[in-house]
C-alpha cells in the first residue's frame, strides 16, 4: 500500500534522487475506476480533463477515490492559461497538475504562478476545501508552495527549442515528455513510417536536449509511454516519473489478450470463433 503520509516534497525529493514513480493516466470519467486502479499498486494516477469527458463535479469524486488508495493524484488541465482548471484541481485535492502545450519560458512561469500562493504566485486561498481538510487552512496553505507537484508538458518543437530557458524557471519541478505530440510538432509523422519516428535522430536530439536542461536545472523527468517496453530505456536516461499508458489502453490490451486466448481456445477444441474488430492497433 501507499505511503499516505508521504508529503508531496518528499515524493518530489525521491524523484530528484533517483527513485521511479510510475504511474498511469485516467481518461474514463469513473471514480469506481479511479479509486480501484489506487489500489493496484502504481504511484500516482492523473486525471486527464484536457482528453477525458469528466467535468469538475466527476473530476471531485474521482479525487476523492484516488485518495481512499493513497496514490499521488495529478490533473492535467487544458493549459497554463486554466487558471480555474488549475485552481479547482487543487482545492479538491489534487497533489498537483500537469499543464500541457508549453512553448516559452513565459507561459511556464504562468502556469507556476497558479499553481503558487501568494508572495511566491498568484493562487486564490479559500476555506474550507477537500485540500485543507486534514491540516486546515495555515496547516496546508502553509506548506502548499513546496508541496504542490507542477509538472509541464514538452510537446511541441517550440518548447524545445526554448528548453534552456523554459527548465530554469523556478518552481517547474517536472518536465513532461510527450512524445506523441513532439513528433506531429516535429513533423516526423510526415518523415518517418510510424513507429520509426520515435527512434528518429531528430527525436532523440530533441530528448537529449530535454534531459541536458532538467539536469543542469535539477528539474524531475517525466514521460508517457504505452506499455513497459522502453521503461527501462529511459530509466537509463534518468526518466522517473514514467506513465504506461491510460486506463483505457489497459482495458483494451487486457481485453485484447483475453480474446487471443479464445481464440486459440476454439481453435483447439475445433470450434471457430473470431475476435470482433478492435480499436487496437
Amino acid at each position: 500500500m501507499a505511503d499516505a503520509t508521504l508529503t508531496g516534497a518528499e515524493f518530489k525529493k525521491q524523484l530528484r534522487a533517483g527513485a521511479p514513480k510510475m504511474g498511469l493516466f485516467l481518461n474514463a470519467h469513473s471514480p469506481t475506476l479511479a479509486e480501484q486502479l489506487s489500489h493496484s499498486g502504481y504511484d500516482w494516477l492523473l486525471v486527464d480533463t484536457q482528453h477525458g469527458p469528466m467535468g469538475y463535479e466527476r473530476l471531485s469524486a474521482m479525487l476523492s477515490g484516488i485518495s481512499n488508495g493513497f496514490a499521488k493524484s495529478m490533473v492535467r488541465v487544458a493549459g497554463f492559461q486554466d487558471r480555474a482548471g488549475i485552481q479547482q484541481a487543487l482545492d479538491m485535492g489534487a497533489d498537483g497538475v500537469l499543464i500541457p502545450y508549453i512553448n516559452s519560458a513565459d507561459e511556464a512561469r504562468q502556469a507556476v504562478s497558479c499553481t503558487r500562493y501568494p508572495t511566491t504566485g498568484t493562487r486564490s486561498v479559500y476555506f474550507p476545501q477537500r485540500s485543507m481538510n486534514k491540516g486546515g487552512l495555515l496547516g496546508y496553505a502553509g506548506s502548499a508552495n513546496d508541496n504542490v507537484i507542477v509538472a509541464l508538458q514538452v510537446e511541441t518543437a517550440s518548447c524545445i527549442q526554448n528548453m534552456a530557458e523554459i527548465a530554469a524557471v523556478p518552481g517547474v519541478d517536472i518536465l513532461f515528455l510527450g512524445q506523441n505530440d513532439l513528433c506531429m510538432s516535429m513533423g516526423l509523422y510526415e518523415k518517418y513510417e510510424f513507429p520509426h519516428m520515435y527512434t528518429s535522430p531528430e527525436l532523440q536530439a530533441a530528448t537529449q536536449t530535454l534531459v541536458d536542461q532538467a539536469r543542469k536545472n535539477n528539474v524531475i523527468l517525466g514521460l508517457f509511454l504505452f506499455g513497459t517496453s522502453r521503461v527501462g530505456e529511459f530509466l537509463d536516461k534518468g526518466f522517473t516519473f514514467i506513465s504506461i499508458g491510460n486506463d483505457l489502453h489497459h482495458v483494451l490490451t487486457q481485453s485484447g489478450a483475453y480474446v487471443k486466448e479464445l481464440e486459440s481456445i476454439a481453435k483447439d477444441k475445433g470450434k471457430v470463433w473470431t475476435r470482433r474488430p478492435t480499436a487496437l492497433i
